[in-house]
């Protein structure tokens, strides 16, 4: 049995880690801002994670075998936690995006977004000063992340959903690359299982078969019963999520290598659009 603590987790692929882990006799701790409470059998801290006082003082005494970050988005919060865990921990595992690789973020926030995990990898992975080591870091640059239901936040998939269904065109490039994804169950299982291995550094972790927007179109249509249509705009111009007039797909060849099994796109698609499907639609 290992002690692990997960920062956030209280929302979408998140609140699935936490419940393998307890599930698999793991001794598991939540550490977030007190605004949702962890599931039976998880113990829970409420602290500010920007605030490192704070931190230090709902941590108390305690130690961890692993410490799994799913809300660092900046290097200022890498700063803190790095200063904050060293000799709390042996293990630190950073949920990143595959966002890092991106070479041209479409609008301000996603730039932003994309920047502040570089550099937030970058804190972790930089020189110790003064010291060995404060514990072995792992960033996970995850893909983008499909299925479910109600769970999902983002909304990128109920954009197409509602869109065709609507018999409204899509939004896409004229030559749209192919882009990565992962199931939100199956990123949470990879996470679990990083939890007990080694491996130190950067890893893609991404769902075997990139797949364009147009073919996600075509599966989306595929279910709600009505052909999809689209608006071509040019490279450069906004469009649709995951469409994209650029190439950024993931290799997960290092992953597979340390011995996770990934599933297939295709194999999972379906099921994560009917998950959507199924989902009431919103009143935009």
């Amino acid at each position: 049995m290992q002690k692990i603590l997960v920062i956030g987790g209280s929302r979408y692929f998140g609140k699935h880690l936490v419940t393998l882990l307890r599930d698999a006799g793991e001794e598991v701790t939540v550490l977030n801002r007190g605004s949702a409470a962890p599931p039976p059998g998880v113990a829970h801290l409420a602290a500010d994670r920007d605030d490192g006082r704070q931190l230090l003082a709902a941590l108390g005494p305690r130690t961890f075998d692993v410490v799994i970050d799913q809300v660092c988005y900046t290097p200022a919060q890498a700063s803190v936690a790095r200063r904050v865990f060293a000799g709390r921990t042996a293990r630190y595992v950073m949920t990143s995006t595959m966002e890092v690789y991106d070479p041209a973020p479409p609008t301000p926030e996603a730039l932003a977004y994309a920047e502040g995990k570089r550099r937030a990898e970058a804190v972790f992975l930089g020189e110790p000063e003064g010291g060995p080591e404060a514990f072995g870091f792992a960033a996970v640059r995850t893909a983008h992340v499909l299925g479910g239901g109600r769970e999902e936040f983002t909304g990128r998939l109920a954009h197409y959903v509602e869109r065709i269904a609507a018999g409204a065109p899509v939004e896409v490039h004229e030559a749209p690359h192919a882009t990565s994804f992962i199931h939100h169950r199956e990123i949470a299982r990879f996470l679990q299982w990083a939890a007990g291995q080694t491996f130190t550094g950067a890893v893609d972790v991404a769902s075997h078969g990139a797949l364009d927007v147009l073919g996600l179109c075509e599966s989306v249509a595929e279910q709600v019963g009505r052909p999809a249509r689209y608006r071509v705009v040019e490279n450069g111009a906004p469009a649709s999520p995951f469409s994209f007039d650029r190439a950024y797909a993931l290799d997960n060849s290092r992953a597979s290598g340390l011995g996770f099994d990934f599933g297939r796109v295709a194999d999972w698609l379906p099921g994560a659009i009917a998950e959507e499907v199924g989902q009431p639609m919103s009143d935009d």
